[in-house]
């Protein structure tokens, strides 16, 4: 196996990163934390005509047919800048549609998410604030021409910018894995309304999405499964990925930021970087960058295969690439010592990028656990 990018990911990557640091460098970022939308639309709209929102989508359907490995870079350079778009949660609906959809469902979206003029969401996790099927319970009643959804969705990303939302509810009765299924759910449907919560990621907004009696037809139903606990799982898996990816381009941008501030800051006068301490923070930083990059490589890897290891290496991506960047950009903050505590410095956006990071889809322990089951340990 080669382990290396091709020329045309590495050349991905970098027009990817020129593109943004050109277009909105993180003064243009920080601006969009002051406005309501939560995104740059101009940015948005930019990136769809270079293809970038249709990168895994089917060109049958208006995409560009690559796989997961090929949308790392661009995952890690919006991670690596703090790009305020809805990239990774319309990437994952996209996921979720070519993974479970029927014919007519990708027909009436997969092209729409491709040329950007459709922003999707995922909806999964309510009061307790998981991911687990034991946690879900928001209804869905047969009716006679479809179903009526009923429930209240917590931290949804992007939701009060989303035309289309991606619930997780249970059809069928039943409890735990038995039961659930993905509704494809315009957000101007009657009945839905979005709240935004209070979050500590100013550039992520999370949302509460009630739906109040939404009426929805039987074609909503992704697929047509009413017991599709094995699609969701296998879908949130290549949310762990890309999730993954995002954050391995978090973590390498505090580190090196940690480096470039050690090698100018002067104390007594020479570069703190010179003092062992630092250095030891460094060099643990770069270890864990690095050993997040191939774990997380090798389950972008399988997850294009579809292989049967994508489950155990997605879950392993998670459970590593959340502590490395959680400790990444702690450290990152005490290398700049008390600047790094003060709003003028980015350190602080890291930081809050990685503690939101860290729990969405499921933390490192519960991660840890999947994988010790997976082992039948």
């Amino acid at each position: 196996m080669d382990f290396a990018f091709t020329p045309e990911q590495e050349l991905l990557r970098k027009t990817v990163r020129d593109f943004l640091a050109e277009r909105i460098p993180m003064k243009e970022v920080r601006a969009v934390m002051e406005d309501g939308r939560g995104y740059a639309p101009a940015v948005w709209e930019e990136m769809a005509k270079l293809g970038w929102t249709g990168l895994i989508i089917p060109e049958e359907y208006g995409g560009a047919e690559l796989g997961y490995v090929d949308l790392v870079p661009v995952l890690e350079e919006m991670g690596r800048a703090l790009t305020p778009v809805p990239y990774l949660p319309t990437q994952l609906a996209a996921a979720a549609l070519v993974e479970g959809g029927t014919a007519d469902q990708k027909r009436e979206w997969l092209p729409r998410i491709a040329d950007g003029s459709v922003i999707a969401t995922l909806a999964i996790a309510e009061e307790p604030g998981s991911e687990e099927p034991a946690a879900l319970s928001l209804e869905a009643r047969s009716t006679a021409d479809g179903f009526e959804l009923s429930g209240v969705k917590l931290f949804v990303p992007d939701a009060q910018i989303a035309d289309l939302i991606l619930v997780v509810a249970r059809s069928g009765g039943g409890s735990g894995e038995s039961g659930l299924s993905i509704f494809l759910v315009p957000s101007d449907t009657k009945g839905v309304s979005v709240e935004l919560q209070n979050s500590i990621d100013p550039l992520r907004r999370l949302c509460e999405v009630h739906f109040q009696n939404v009426r929805v037809p039987a074609s909503a139903q992704l697929g047509g499964d009413a017991d599709a606990w094995p699609t969701i799982r296998r879908i949130l898996d290549r949310g762990l990925v890309m999730l993954a990816a995002e954050m391995v381009g978090g973590a390498e941008q505090c580190l090196e930021a940690s480096v470039a501030y050690a090698k100018e800051r002067v104390q007594f006068g020479k570069p703190i970087g010179v003092n062992q301490a630092i250095k030891h923070k460094c060099a643990d930083m770069l270890f864990e960058v690095e050993s997040s990059k191939s774990i997380t490589y090798y389950a972008a890897w399988a997850a294009t295969e579809a292989n049967d290891e994508a489950p155990i290496t997605a879950a392993m991506a998670k459970a590593y690439t959340s502590d490395a960047f959680r400790h990444a950009s702690a450290e990152n903050i005490q290398i700049h010592g008390g600047v790094g505590f003060t709003w003028e410095y980015d350190c602080h956006l890291y930081f809050k990028r990685a503690k939101t990071d860290e729990v969405w889809l499921g933390d490192a322990r519960l991660h840890r656990e999947r994988v010790a089951e997976m082992l039948d340990i």
